[in-house]
């Protein structure tokens, strides 16, 4: 079985890469090398699910995509501008988040017509400021990369509506874990202690309350619409964790585990963040089987001591 993983060099992507080049499948990535974070992590990345058996390509999906392998079974597309970052500009959203996802369905039409599901990676972004609710909920969100992401799951459906393929979107949840992103909370968090640089905290954000989801538990939740194409065809669903963390729970974890304080220097709110999400995850337990396994505290110990291997001579 082929399976096509788009931002196989990221945080999820190269996740899911590994784990179902691990189950056996014949696994495809392709990634950009996007320089909106450091491109050494994404290239070590690349080199670590290369050793784990995946085929791996370099390629923008905003251009003609003459490499691209064909005959896919399924695709799992995570590639995106993520983020809401004030130094990002709409454009690059609508680029990365819009433009790359119609001309990869473009694409799969003509090199794929064998495809049984094309599987969207959508975000709890979508909902707005409280992420607190069912699929069925009308989508209000506010930041550029939440409504750009918004119009790309909604192309993906639309061609599932014409009968051009098959296909469903997940909404994950705060995902954290090992290879999480620089400017991420937990990254940025360990990284602070270690090297006793101040940690950038938006101001009011310690109330903020998510439902942070190990990677682990996100990338089992995705692998198993496989086989399940006819249930979760023209799908919204949630992914993540069913149990809420505020900021301030989380920064304390990460202190105790590492046995150091963190130096909070408060910084100005940032505007489209979540006050709130809680993922309900009722439909992914009926129709995938999903229930995350990692608790809060073993994910965060996992990610510490990922920092710690990765990055010799700061995680002391």
């Amino acid at each position: 079985m082929r399976i096509l993983i788009t931002g196989a060099a990221g945080f999820i992507g190269s996740h899911t890469a590994e784990y179902l080049a691990s189950e056996g499948y014949e696994v495809y990535g392709v990634d950009n090398f996007s320089d909106y974070y450091d491109v050494a992590l994404k290239k070590k990345n690349a080199e670590d699910i290369r050793k784990a058996g995946v085929h791996f390509l370099e390629a923008d999906l905003t251009g003609p995509l003459k490499g691209l392998p064909g005959d896919m079974d399924y695709i799992f597309h995570y590639a995106a501008q993520p983020g809401i970052s004030p130094d990002v500009p709409l454009g690059d959203y609508v680029r990365n988040n819009i433009f790359a996802t119609q001309n990869l369905l473009d694409q799969v039409r003509h090199k794929s017509p064998g495809l049984r599901l094309f599987v969207n990676m959508a975000t709890s972004s979508v909902y707005g400021r409280e992420a607190t609710l069912p699929e069925t909920a009308v989508p209000q969100p506010v930041s550029f990369y939440g409504t750009t992401k918004l119009a790309a799951e909604q192309l993906v459906l639309g061609a599932q509506r014409l009968g051009e393929l098959n296909a469903c979107s997940l909404r994950l949840y705060s995902v954290y874990g090992p290879r999480e992103r620089p400017e991420k909370l937990y990254t940025k968090l360990i990284r602070s202690i270690y090297e006793e640089v101040p940690f950038p905290l938006f101001r009011g954000s310690e109330k903020h309350s998510r439902s942070f989801t190990y990677v682990g538990d996100i990338v089992r939740g995705v692998a198993a619409v496989i086989g399940r194409e006819e249930q979760v065809n023209g799908e919204i669903i949630n992914i993540g964790s069913d149990k809420e963390y505020t900021t301030a729970e989380g920064i304390a974890i990460v202190e105790e585990i590492i046995g150091k304080k963190a130096l909070i220097r408060e910084t100005p709110p940032r505007s489209g963040d979540q006050q709130r999400t809680t993922a309900l995850i009722d439909k992914a337990e009926r129709l995938l089987g999903y229930r995350p396994r990692t608790s809060f505290r073993e994910g965060l110990e996992k990610q510490v001591e990922w920092y710690r291997e990765n990055f010799p001579g700061k995680g002391k």
